[in-house]
């Protein structure tokens, strides 16, 4: 079981200096050299979107949280006002 599963993780490695020359060699020889720059904007592009749509997901997440916790602080406020109300009542 665990010689598996250590196969597995060698299989998920990083490749290493000559994986990365044949990577980069494979590469060229599909895009050529005039096409790699645009190839690279068009991943940088991709990546600022990807991070811009991650932080806009970030701040809902965190002004709904923020909505929620003043929801459940007004709650709070109203119940005491009633308990106070019902003791001034009471008296």
């Amino acid at each position: 079981m665990t010689v598996s599963l250590m196969n597995a993780i060698f299989l998920l490695s990083l490749p290493g200096g000559g994986e990365w020359i044949l990577i980069i060699v494979v590469v060229l020889l599909m895009f050529g050299g005039k096409k790699i720059p645009e190839l690279m904007r068009g991943i940088g592009r991709g990546m600022r979107e990807f991070n811009d749509a991650k932080a806009n997901v970030k701040n809902e997440i965190e002004e709904g949280m923020k909505e929620k916790d003043k929801d459940d602080e007004i709650r709070r406020l109203r119940q005491q006002l009633e308990q106070q109300q019902q003791a001034t009542k009471a008296s």
